[in-house]
Formats: C-alpha cells, sequence, structure tokens
C-alpha cells in the first residue's frame, strides 16, 4: 500500500481550502492509500510495444474544408425579421 501520511492530505485540503476534520483526514488517508496502490498496479505492464495514444478510436477531422462563398446580403437577412431598426434586428427589452 502506498505510504500517503495525514499531513499530506491535511496539507492537500489546505491548498484546495477544504476544512476536513480529523475523522475525514483518517478516512481520506486511507482511500487515497488504496487508489494509488490500484493505480501502481499499471507499473507492472509490459507496455514497451504499445503505441502511444490519444484517443482509443482512430479519429479524423471530417469537417468541410473552408472556401470562400457568396453569402446572403444584409437585405436579404433582414427580410424574415418581424421588427429592424437600422438594419439590425429589434427584440424586447429585457432590462428594467
Amino acid at each position: 500500500m502506498a505510504d500517503i501520511s495525514k499531513d499530506q492530505v491535511k496539507h492537500v485540503a489546505h491548498l484546495a481550502r477544504l476544512e476536513v476534520s480529523e475523522e475525514e483526514v483518517e478516512m481520506f488517508t486511507e482511500q487515497l492509500s488504496s487508489i494509488i496502490t490500484y493505480a501502481e498496479q499499471l507499473n507492472e505492464l509490459d507496455t514497451s510495444d504499445v503505441e502511444p495514444t490519444t484517443h482509443v478510436l482512430d479519429i479524423k477531422n471530417v469537417l468541410r474544408k473552408d472556401e470562400p462563398k457568396k453569402w446572403i446580403t444584409q437585405e436579404e437577412a433582414m427580410k424574415n425579421a418581424p421588427d429592424q431598426q437600422d438594419g439590425q434586428y429589434r427584440v424586447p427589452s429585457i432590462l428594467e
């Protein structure tokens, strides 16, 4: 089991601005030690022939090319606006 001290738990709690009781310090010490012991089991695996990956699946970018194309005019964009003024949409005020 990895050795996590009560002082280390208190130090991390202090850095995180958490107030912990002595019972919680004892509980977190045991839990963190168990977590680290479990994670240390990964060091026992031979990963020398495993290629590093950033994602489990082979993902490729499927976005279209960014090419310029003709866009609608401001008048065409505003023709469906229920209320407009000076080329901008008018909406009800939400501030009092």
